[in-house]
């Protein structure tokens, strides 16, 4: 299956194999394509700010710098109009349908073979959503569904906070990390509480951690 070669197509893993791997496959379906890689999320922030032109992300779930669906959802956040489309090792139909609920444009299974891998690119290109048919079916999760939604409604500089949250920094370690006032923080987490109609730090965390949009923690008290 060719597709066309004028596409930009960044691989955010941390392991080098499999993003070499993914390189080879989508190499051959899409020759002149250009492919960028990315082995965690901040790598994936710099590649897009030199290139906000990409047609699409290819993310694994378990990247460093990313909590389950935090990466996901920071990149539906920041950069709309870029399909993301999650490659993970996971088949397990709950994680499908978070993905799906947080925004991604497909869930590609790291099993699935090189022509599988390139028909699912060339749907994705094509503005379809796509899921391995292979995959367990996702139904429907109105609680998730309903957490996805409040999510969402996060800017990206919020997503970048409660991500910080659910590590345990502190409001001042936060600060330094995005090199913004402690007062911008804390306007950020009071944000963060309302919309996600929670109480303190701790509950914004866990209510993340539901949802797989963040580790299950206590520490962020």
């Amino acid at each position: 299956m060719a597709l066309d070669g004028e596409t930009t197509i960044i691989i955010a893993d941390d392991h080098p194999l499999f993003r070499g791997a993914l390189c080879q496959a989508l190499a051959l379906a899409m020759p002149g394509a250009r492919i960028r890689e990315a082995g965690d999320l901040d790598d994936l922030i710099r590649a897009l700010r030199e290139d906000d032109a990409a047609d699409l992300i290819l993310l694994d779930l378990a990247m460093p710098g990313a909590q389950g669906f935090s990466g996901l959802i920071y990149l539906r956040a920041q950069h709309p109009a870029i399909p993301v489309a999650i490659v993970s090792a996971s088949e397990d139909a709950a994680n499908v349908r978070r993905a799906m609920s947080f925004g991604a444009a497909g869930f590609i299974p790291k099993s699935a073979d090189s022509v599988r891998i390139a028909e699912a690119v060339a749907a994705i290109l094509a503005g379809e959503t796509w899921i391995d048919p292979d995959l367990p079916q996702t139904g429907q999760d109105d609680a998730v569904d309903a957490i996805a939604r409040r999510l969402a409604s996060l800017t990206p500089q919020q997503v970048r906070v409660l991500m910080m949250l659910s590590e345990g920094l502190l409001n001042k370690q936060i600060a330094y990390e995005l090199n913004v006032s402690e007062a911008t923080v804390k306007a950020h987490v009071s944000a963060i509480l309302q919309k996600l109609g929670v109480d303190s730090r701790t509950q914004a965390v866990i209510t993340a951690a539901k949802v797989g949009a963040a580790p299950d923690a206590a520490s962020a008290a």
